[in-house]
């Protein structure tokens, strides 16, 4: 009988090819999503647990769902829960407002086990098959085959994008244009001509270190654009993919949209 491991690795080496991936954004707490995901052709789900509402019991089950059917699972995740997400199994973290070279380094640290970082070592974790996998081979898959994605959410942060980038065990960088929009005074204009140009600024950079840039892509027009600046990381949302679907449903097109009350 062959056992599936339960930490999807191919990540890494898919941010290294050079070819475009395309995921989804999901802060829906739950397991069907990351199976729909999947199911839709995505090549990797963000489970975002900055913003959504799922429980680490959730998450596991969100995890649990990918691997079933086939998704690779990032998960969204502040500093203080990258040790339990990983040991749920999590084929990568991504981590917002990274602004220097020294907090990506210290990413490095909390994500990899000796003798890299500084990851505590448990085997009776899901990722290390609760104890099916232990010892050496867990953490060498743990350390090869789990990504690290640092975001890019501020001027400071595209100011030092290249060295973020550089910075060993960093697989990508990841730029959050509603987010640096904000922090830019543009609200959510993350069009206008100022944001739009330090997007490109700093996917630049990271593709310019040999990194993989990724970003927010709602369209095959956002993905035209920010592919010319080296972005090969495209993730959409599912709130707004579903909000559009159930939007175009619901209005017959000779209708008007509905009036919004604030």
């Amino acid at each position: 009988m062959t056992i599936q491991h339960p930490i999807d690795d191919r990540l890494p080496a898919l941010l290294r090819s050079g070819a475009p991936l395309r995921g989804v954004f999901t802060a829906l707490p739950s397991p069907a999503i990351v199976e729909m995901c999947a199911y839709a052709g995505f090549a990797f789900v963000i489970i975002d647990n900055e913003h959504g509402a799922a429980g680490f019991e959730t998450t596991e089950h969100m995890l649990r769902a990918a691997r079933a059917s086939g998704i690779i699972p990032v998960v969204r995740c502040f500093l203080g829960d990258i040790a339990r997400v990983l040991d749920m199994g999590a084929s990568g973290v991504q981590v917002p407002m990274i602004e220097t070279a020294d907090e990506a380094r210290d990413l490095v640290q909390r994500v990899r086990y000796p003798a890299i970082g500084r990851r505590g070592s448990a085997f009776s974790s899901r990722a290390a098959g609760y104890g099916a996998f232990p010892g050496v081979p867990h953490t060498s898959r743990s350390n090869e085959g789990v990504a690290l994605i640092a975001m890019i959410e501020t001027p400071e942060g595209v100011a030092n994008a290249a060295e973020i980038a550089a910075v060993d065990g960093i697989d990508a960088v990841f730029v959050g244009p509603n987010d640096l929009s904000h922090a830019m005074g543009y609200g959510n204009d993350w069009k206008s001509p100022a944001v739009a140009a330090a997007i490109e600024q700093a996917l630049r950079a990271v593709d310019g270190q040999g990194k993989c840039a990724g970003i927010i892509a709602l369209g095959a027009e956002d993905e035209q654009r920010y592919g010319q600046f080296g972005a090969r990381y495209f993730a959409t949302v599912a709130t707004t993919l579903i909000t559009q679907a159930f939007r175009q449903a619901a209005q017959p097109h000779d209708m008007p949209a509905p009036t919004l009350r604030y």
